[in-house]
């Protein structure tokens, strides 16, 4: 398309559609169109009054969800202030498959229509490139080479506009030492948001339509997080994180406070570059969001890991005596318990507070072992029985020491790392995350990452990152209500490790040993730590304080179901989703079916459809309950039912518990 024919629009109403594309205008401004292939999800381009700005709105069933809303830049390099003008349209249809056995489906759609519009914004040149899939749309802007300039510095605000107060579920405020993105959620109108909110942002428009404002592809650019905006009554302002100022660590919660640079330019990037993509997931229901969720990952490059062969799913026992006994016996307890990880968690090189220690020697930290710790011994025995081994490396002993620690590492054995009180949030940080996963994968490391991380898609690009924290998990002592709300909000943006606990008691006060159960399930993460606060039986006791109330695992009959039940699925199914009361999710590995149902304060009486079993197959269920009378110091019933795609199995779940199901084909 050339510059005559765009100028000749502002004079004549021109209509294009192509693979879900439609280009229009009126008699003042031009606008333009991108439909999803099921014509459910659209977005407009440039359909407002004001010709200075970069403007956009949301559509879903012809319904306007996000009104006109604009995408502002700024940059001391680049002016981009002044009329938008359209040099060229691109367009683009893409539907395929992508196969993976680190997620909540084997067999994954990518099926879109894609647009990209060159535009020039006063001085500056700048494309914006938008995705319309059937699980939502999605927004990124191109800075291209121009003039005689190799890199700017930038900010970016996108303002959100909508046409209602609608409720959302937001995490706490953004302040100094508060962890947002393993904060307490709670539901709250726009006009209440406050600064820092975690994305994905649920926002509910109606009964039947949910959408949830997201990033994908944050991998060397400032964190998008969102506040309440200033361009409507109604709005929401994205904004990226601006520069750490001096970093220390909180040496009790871990926690990386600093101060940040707020005003001015909060990325520097050489040209060309693409940014992150602004996603708008939506559905007809929170559980529809959830089945959908990997459109997060869609909007990712594919795996660059050409062999991926040596990444392993697993289960895995953290081993907290850090000593060889406690490390056999921990091996021991996987090997007999269909389980693929030891984990050793801090203290294995020194206290993991002090700069000094270093991660490249055994240097016990005499509050949290008094040894001896034998790390290559472990790792022999543990290669023996086909377990394999994890260690915890805080971000202070691998920012200046990544290059150094990775090889000792493998060389002692190691399969895998958990990294630690990371930073995020600035450019610098975001990037350092990303090289070091890449780096951990050239010595086939799997990874953890703890703490604030919250993950955007990379896991597709590079699987060796199994899992991530970012979320307000058992060691915070969660209770089922809020563990529902995470469930169908931190849940959209893939993959986390809640940690789950069984023996300790806080699970009393979090709900139910069922409901335990049900957590392996209902939250997915191809790393799924069990056990948390619980020792193998054979392990040295630990009593120190420093872990929680530290109790012994034992051989109640229920296990057998963490015994049995996968970290990553062929086929995933909400049931119910009903956020913050109740959630039941069904998820298939081969023939094999898992049932997870949590329960929030209320009782439910509950009925199960089993529609989504093979048509004309018989099938053997265990159903695990929660039950007073049950004479074990878990309390769970266990009781086996035959059933097909026909039947149907009414539940009485009382306040706080919940369920768990394993269903075997015949």
């Amino acid at each position: 398309m050339n510059k005559k024919l765009i100028h000749n629009l502002t004079y004549y109403c021109l209509f294009i559609v192509m693979s879900g594309l439609l280009y229009s205008c009126d008699n003042s401004r031009t606008s333009i169109e991108v439909t999803s292939p099921d014509a459910t999800k659209k977005m407009v381009f440039l359909e407002g009054e004001n010709n200075n700005d970069v403007s956009f709105s949301v559509f879903y069933n012809q319904n306007e969800v996000i009104q006109s809303s604009v995408l502002e830049l700024m940059s001391e390099e680049l002016n981009f202030k002044g009329t938008v003008t359209v040099d060229n349209i691109e367009t683009t249809s893409v539907n395929t498959t992508w196969t993976s056995r680190f997620n909540e489906l084997s067999t994954i759609p990518d099926h879109y229509n894609q647009i990209k519009i060159y535009l020039k914004q006063g001085d500056a040149k700048v494309n914006i490139i938008a995705r319309a899939y059937n699980e939502g749309v999605a927004l990124a802007y191109e800075i291209p080479e121009q003039g005689n300039l190799t890199e700017i510095d930038l900010n970016e605000n996108m303002h959100y506009n909508f046409d209602n107060d609608y409720e959302l579920w937001s995490t706490p405020k953004r302040e100094k030492g508060v962890l947002t993105a393993q904060g307490e959620y709670k539901k709250i109108p726009i006009s209440a948001l406050q600064e820092g909110a975690e994305r994905p942002l649920v926002i509910e428009i109606n009964d039947t339509v949910k959408i949830a404002l997201a990033e994908a592809r944050l991998v060397d650019y400032g964190r998008m997080s969102f506040n309440k905006g200033t361009t409507s009554p109604y709005s929401i302002v994205s904004t990226l994180d601006g520069k750490m100022g001096e970093q220390k660590q909180d040496t009790i919660t871990g926690a990386v406070i600093s101060e940040r640079k707020n005003d001015g330019a909060k990325v520097h990037k050489t040209l060309p570059f693409q940014s992150p993509w602004r996603v708008v997931m939506m559905g007809n229901s929170h559980g529809e969001l959830l089945e959908h969720n990997y459109l997060i990952q869609n909007l990712n490059p594919p795996s660059e890991i050409a062999d991926d062969s040596w990444i392993t799913p697993g289960k895995v026992l953290r081993e907290t005596t850090l000593t060889t006994q406690g490390g056999m016996a921990a091996i021991d307890f996987v090997a007999s318990h269909n389980m693929q990880y030891v984990h050793f968690d801090a203290g294995w090189y020194g206290n993991e507070m002090d700069n000094a220690s270093d991660a490249t020697t055994i240097t016990l930290d005499p509050k949290r072992s008094k040894g001896p710790f034998d790390i290559e011994a472990i790792t022999k025995y543990a290669t023996e029985k086909g377990v394999k081994v994890m260690l915890y490396v805080n971000r202070l002993a691998l920012e200046n020491k990544l290059d150094e620690v990775l090889p000792v590492l493998k060389k002692w054995g190691v399969s895998g790392i958990k990294y630690g009180f990371v930073r995020v949030g600035d450019q610098d940080a975001t990037a350092w995350m990303h090289k070091a996963v890449k780096k951990a994968a050239e010595y086939e490391m799997v990874l953890d990452i703890h703490d604030e991380y919250r993950p955007t898609g990379f896991s597709r690009t590079y699987p060796n990152l199994l899992t991530q924290e970012g979320i307000r998990g058992d060691e915070e002592t969660v209770p089922n209500a809020h563990t529902l709300i995470t469930m169908f909000t931190r849940s959209l943006a893939g993959a986390a490790d809640n940690t789950v606990c069984y023996y300790n008691s806080r699970v009393d006060k979090m709900g139910s040993h069922a409901s335990q159960l049900a957590k392996t399930v209902c939250i997915f993460s191809p790393l799924q730590f069990l056990y948390w606060y619980d020792k193998a039986p054979s392990a040295p006791i630990k009593d120190d304080g420093l872990w929680g109330d530290t109790r012994t695992i034992g051989n109640e009959p229920e296990l057998e179901f963490f015994n049995a039940v996968p970290t990553t699925w062929d086929e995933t199914k909400v049931l119910r989703a009903d956020i913050g009361e109740l959630g039941i999710i069904a998820r298939r590995k081969g023939n094999d079916w898992f049932v997870g149902g949590i329960n929030g304060v209320t009782p439910h009486d509950v009925t199960l459809d089993f529609s989504f079993l093979e048509e004309g197959a018989s099938y053997k269920a265990k159903v695990y309950t929660d039950d007073e009378t049950a004479n074990t110091r878990t309390q769970v019933k266990i009781e086996e039912k035959d059933i097909t795609n026909q039947s149907k199995l009414n539940l009485s779940i009382d306040s706080n518990n919940g369920f768990a199901m394993h269903i075997t084909k015949e």
